[in-house]
């Protein structure tokens, strides 16, 4: 028997791949996409594409590469809520990294929508039921080869769509400093172990301030660095244009540290990232010296339509010890940081309807984690009436203007992002640095009182407007504690730079986190 019988036989028995459609299917799709199909073409489209769909067999026989797991762990457990006074862990574990290494004796939280090899994914959500990670996300990775000791997973909003702290299927993650009071997200979690002291440091992402809103509402550091920094590699997103991972942590040394360990070329598995990327030691570059550090007070970032008083005064008085400190201060104005949250909401409405439909990864390079991506098919297929309400407004909203308009707005939006851009970048040319609040408002309560819960989640939303601006350009944006309100709640302080200029950015952080807490 030749060798291509011999494959023939082997292959006799086998499941395919991919079934072959019938008339019906195709007809249906046909009609979908307005073309109007005969039964002759229909039967003829039926055996090319079955001919077609045959070479997938070959295809299944062959390994993929795969993220490596590289360090031993058990699968964990959930805690008791005894030992989970804020409900900030959904899930504890025990990983530990090498021996060495510049994380060497830290303890790591990592957010819930960053899969884990071995520990089940949930991202606050029952889509995600029953999903356990077959990798380690390139950040994991890092960490734990830096001799990182992760010690847990970290609650986060469901699907991670909100801006509060209380719509996760774990139930409300709670403020350290209030507990009646939000903690923000989406990474709330994350926020709320490292300032209540319960690990060192802790993983976020970011699209739209889940990173910065919770270090705000938690007091502590916060930094959603340059887009393409850190990779995203492995990571379930919303729009490659503006997912963003990176570190939460106490003080502005760790936050550098972890920078550190985090950034870097991912060897072109995640197509955010330029090739010549270079990290510096930024604990190396920390330094209390201000004196010549030109400083740029943005005009749209105070005083807005959704500020609070008390935030612009607190943040102005942050302002003030920078130039105690020698800085020298200049007010600038970047108009079309004012709309931005139209331009946000349309990216991210349309941008995250491919991925949260139809599986991520379409029209790019780079790693695809097949495994993910199966399990969000499926679960979009037969649970999505458990999708947050904020996943169904972005999926309705997306097709509504997809189906109408194209991508039409979504292009404009893009290209307004360019214009958004070079605005930040015309007035970074004199300034080494921006600043504002990172939150226009304080922190909310958990519960709604008497106000409509739709009404209390869009105030909540509505102190967003100057941390989704960086996200759509990609410039590092870091929160740090600028003081409290007069009830005693965290005020963050955003300090915006250059592009790839983080070194600056926890600079001028570093400093001013001396002179606030009296070191110098």
């Amino acid at each position: 028997m030749d060798s291509t019988a011999q494959d023939r036989s082997a292959n006799a028995f086998r499941t395919r791949t991919v079934r072959a459609p019938s008339t019906e299917q195709l007809n249906d799709i046909a009609q979908r996409h307005g073309l109007n199909l005969d039964q002759d073409e229909l039967l003829h489209y039926k055996e090319d594409i079955g001919k077609t769909l045959l070479e997938f067999d070959k295809l299944e026989q062959i390994v993929e590469p795969r993220l490596p797991v590289k360090y031993p762990r058990t699968p964990g457990y959930q805690p008791e809520p005894e030992d989970n006074p804020y409900n900030a862990w959904c899930w504890r574990c025990d990983i530990k990294g090498a021996s060495t290494g510049k994380l060497a004796g830290k303890t790591i939280a990592i957010k819930d929508n960053i899969p884990t090899a071995g520990i089940q994914l949930r991202v606050g959500s029952h889509l995600f039921y029953g999903y356990t990670p077959d990798y380690d996300a390139t950040v994991v990775t890092r960490i734990l080869d830096a001799g990182g000791h992760i010690i847990g997973k970290t609650t986060c909003e469901n699907c991670c769509v909100s801006g509060g702290s209380l719509n996760s299927i774990h139930g409300p993650v709670l403020n350290p400093h209030d507990t009646r009071m939000n903690a923000n997200g989406s990474s709330s979690g994350s926020g709320v172990v490292v300032a209540s002291g319960a690990v060192d440091m802790a993983l976020g992402t970011d699209q739209g301030g889940s990173i910065r809103a919770p270090a705000s509402a938690c007091g502590i550091v916060g930094l959603k660095q340059t887009w393409g920094l850190v990779p995203y590699t492995g990571l379930p997103g919303l729009d490659i244009t503006v997912d963003h991972v990176g570190p939460m942590t106490k003080s502005v040394y760790d936050c550098a540290l972890m920078l550190e360990v985090l950034a870097g070329y991912d060897g072109g598995l995640d197509p955010r990232q330029p090739r010549d990327i270079t990290v510096p030691e930024y604990t190396k570059q920390l330094t209390t010296e201000l004196s010549g550090t030109k400083i740029g007070i943005l005009k749209e970032g105070f005083n807005t339509k959704n500020s609070e008083e008390e935030v612009d005064k607190v943040v102005m008085a942050a302002v003030r010890k920078l130039a105690d400190g020698g800085a020298v201060l200049q007010d600038v104005s970047a108009p079309l940081h004012s709309v931005t949250n139209v331009m946000w909401a349309t990216i991210v409405s349309q941008g995250a309807l491919q991925p949260t439909t139809k599986g991520v990864g379409y029209g790019q390079k780079g790693y695809h984690p097949t495994s993910l991506t199966e399990a969000m098919h499926s679960s979009v297929q037969t649970m999505i009436n458990d999708a947050p309400t904020n996943m169904k407004r972005n999926i309705l909203t997306g097709e509504y203007l997809h189906s109408c308009y194209g991508n039409r707005l979504y292009a404009k939006c893009q290209n307004l992002v360019m214009k958004l851009t070079q605005e930040y970048d015309k007035i970074l040319e004199s300034c080494d640095c921006l600043v504002m609040p990172t939150l226009t408002g304080i922190t909310r309560p958990l519960s709604p009182g008497d106000r409509p819960l739709k009404e209390h989640l869009a105030i909540i939303q509505s102190f967003t407007g100057n941390v989704k601006p960086f996200n759509l350009t990609g410039h590092p944006a870091l929160s740090i504690n600028a003081g409290f309100s007069e009830g005693g709640l965290p005020i963050g302080m955003m300090i915006v730079g250059k592009h790839f200029d983080e070194s600056t950015v926890l600079r001028v952080a570093y400093a001013f986190e001396q002179l606030r807490d009296g070191k110098i």
